[in-house]
């Protein structure tokens, strides 16, 4: 028996599998210890009693997601509102430093999945899948590339994708904290208070307190959203046309939105108002990333669990050893250094929200380090995607 949910039914479903994910996050202590997201949890739950119904024969459900680009679009495009390159200019020289690391990171992530794809006789989309799509893309890009590639004919790439981050985000928070400790130790590190407090009071200036969230002030950040898709839609489409270049409309629609947030704060800085992008992008993210885990399809990557198993330990060994031994030097070799090396091995396998996790175990401990909590959510909410987006789009464009 086959039982096919409509848009709403699936909507329902998406949003009640991001509910159930956050409250056995709540409960299971390993769940939150590793920071691993509500969608995930829920998402790959309903997948498995759903995979389970139909392995048994029991019934066939079949999920109605085609409004999951349109959540997909509307994330991407508050990721570009919030490229301030303001921001940049606070950061200073370890924010490039660090920009450019993980630049190096997507073009190294990238090849040892193509690479090792192809020494395992699959399709080399497949290895983009399990390089920079879903170590340092996250569930996010592995979703946005993953419906991309299955457009292109390679079956399972959304749900190899999604496998590998989830495998990628747990391995990010199991060795983040261990590799940022052993840097103390060996090196014995020390947390300046007093000069901590100090860049904080030099930095407090650069505070923006948000104003409140009224439905005049929600409608402008929608007109804006609503702005840069449209024309980052038109965009893509003819960049595709005219290049024959797949270029997907959420990228296009994100590099919109990163232009028209800096042409704005050359005139008015308080037009983009990022408390209430930042809860329009939350509340899309977590709806589509729902909606594609919940409707992974486990069946087929159960043939490739021991290569996407040798891959992503490949990936793991190399962020592991290019931040204990390459980044930590480059980055000074001080307290603040190592912190940001337990940042880096977040995001770099997993997500921002995992980088803080891993920073937030450590500072804890050690004490606090305002560069590094200055400069990894910046580099890893959005200005890491100016470097992985052309890499990931021209990997796809060569192999497809």
């Amino acid at each position: 028996m086959t039982l096919e949910l409509n848009q709403v039914t699936t909507i329902f479903l998406a949003i009640a599998v991001f509910v159930i994910g956050s409250y056995l996050n709540s409960k299971i202590k390993i769940l939150d210890k590793y920071c691993i997201p509500a969608p995930v949890v829920g998402g790959l739950l309903l997948a498995f009693i759903l995979t389970t119904l139909r392995g048994f024969d029991v019934v066939n459900v079949t999920l109605d997601t085609s409004l999951q680009s349109l959540f997909m679009l509307v994330f991407f495009t508050t990721v570009g509102l919030g490229a301030s390159f303001g921001l940049i200019k606070i950061g200073g020289r370890l924010l490039v430093i660090y920009w450019l690391a993980c630049g190096f990171l997507a073009l190294v992530q990238s090849a040892i999945g193509i690479s090792l794809a192809s020494l395992l006789n699959l399709d080399p989309l497949i290895g983009v899948m399990m390089g920079a799509v879903s170590m340092e893309g996250g569930h996010g890009a592995a979703t946005a590339f993953g419906t991309t590639i299955e457009a292109m004919g390679v079956e399972g790439a959304l749900s190899i994708g999604l496998a590998a981050a989830t495998a990628g985000l747990v391995a990010g928070g199991l060795i983040g904290g261990p590799i940022v400790k052993y840097l103390i130790n060996k090196n014995n590190l020390k947390s300046d208070e007093e000069l901590e407090l100090a860049d904080s009071k030099s930095t407090s200036s650069f505070s923006h307190v948000a104003a409140p969230i009224t439905s005049r002030v929600f409608m402008m950040q929608l007109f804006v959203l609503g702005f840069c898709m449209a024309v980052g839609s038109y965009l893509g489409e003819w960049f595709t046309g005219v290049t024959d270049f797949a270029l997907p409309n959420y990228v296009s629609a994100m590099f919109v939105a990163v232009i028209v947030r800096n042409v704005l704060d050359k005139f008015n800085d308080s037009i983009i108002e990022m408390k209430t992008i930042g809860i329009i992008g939350d509340i899309t993210l977590s709806i589509f990333l729902s909606m594609a885990l919940m409707s992974i399809k486990l069946w087929e990557i159960a043939d490739l669990a021991l290569p996407l198993f040798l891959i992503i330990f490949v990936q793991v060994a190399f962020i592991a050893l290019f931040g204990t031994f390459v980044l930590f030097r480059l980055l000074g070799k001080n307290y603040d250094a190592a912190v940001m090396v337990g940042g880096f091995t977040g995001h770099g396998l997993g997500a921002t929200p995992n980088a803080m996790a891993n920073m937030d175990a450590i500072t804890s401990r050690y004490g606090h380090s305002q560069k590094a909590y200055l400069v990894v959510p910046i580099v890893g909410a959005f200005l890491i995607d100016v470097f992985a987006m052309p890499i990931i789009l021209t990997t796809i464009n060569m192999f497809s």
